[in-house]
């Protein structure tokens, strides 16, 4: 355990200027667009209003109170959060492949270390994970202080205040990364977890087979998931919901857990018996 605890920390440093680079960029980006489009949505105001002469209420009739839903829709908000999802979809394939193409082909020494290699993978996958759940603390916590922000920006009357959790509640994409229930929480992140495996197991088919292996790796990944999807599929074909909603849950459940295991046997195995070092 104590290895792989040191194995889980080298991973995390490795990454950890370019992640500190995203958490930077997220929280400027975002805090600049609460900023920016709130001044626009003022300067619309201003201009109807002192120029225009148009009284308050017939242009907020008009427009619309500023609510932090305005914010979410733009660049400002979602780049950064698509940015550092890009970045660690990117991290999934780099943290293999900048071992053997590095300077020192550095994956040998770390194979060679004295401990199970069934860590080496398991490290990876958990910094990963790790580095996932901060961004999304991160995330957590700019919105109240974005929404403070908006509220110093916005005079009262044109501003709508929405609760945190219904902000999150009206964008899938926010309460897909920011769950509001356990429950949620452990569904969404199970699957991303169950994902990391499957990409880490197509990885090593790839550096175990070569060329060969990329077919294989990708026959993998796509079996993996109708395996997972198969109570979905088998309603989306044929028409008929053979299960309740708490049966499907369950079976959902209990697949995922199936392709995540095998996924990380099968990645052990490769390490173990077609990785040579």
């Amino acid at each position: 355990m104590n290895r792989y605890i040191k194995l889980v920390n080298f991973e995390l440093k490795r990454f950890m200027k370019v992640y500190l680079a995203l958490i930077v960029i997220t929280i400027l980006a975002q805090t600049a667009g609460v900023i920016l489009t709130a001044n626009e949505y003022l300067g619309r105001a201003n201009k109807a209003i002192y120029e225009e002469l148009v009284p308050a209420t017939q242009f907020i009739e008009q427009y619309g109170q500023f609510s932090f839903l305005n914010i979410a829709r733009t660049t400002w908000f979602m780049g950064p959060i698509a940015l550092s999802a890009a970045a660690l979809i990117f991290y999934i394939f780099m943290i293999w492949y900048r071992d053997w193409f590095g300077k020192n082909t550095f994956i040998y020494r770390l194979l060679m270390l004295p401990t199970a290699r069934l860590n080496v993978l398991l490290s990876k996958a958990t910094s990963i994970f790790l580095m996932v759940l901060g961004l999304v603390s991160v995330q957590y916590i700019l919105l109240p202080f974005e929404t403070a922000i908006m509220n110093w920006r916005v005079p009262a009357e044109f501003r709508a205040d929405l609760p945190i959790q219904e902000i999150i509640q009206n964008f899938p994409y926010l309460s897909i990364l920011l769950p509001q229930s356990f429950l949620e929480f452990v569904l969404y992140y199970g699957a991303g977890f169950m994902v990391i495996t499957m990409l880490f197991a197509a990885i090593l088919f790839e550096r175990s087979f070569r060329w060969k292996g990329i077919l294989i790796g990708v026959g993998y990944v796509v079996l993996s998931a109708v395996v997972f999807l198969t109570p979905l599929l088998t309603i989306l074909f044929t028409g008929e919901d053979y299960l309740y909603p708490l049966e499907m849950l369950a079976a959902e459940i209990i697949l995922g857990v199936v392709v995540m295991c095998f996924s990380i046997w099968l990645g052990n195995h490769l390490l173990n018996k077609k990785i040579t070092v």
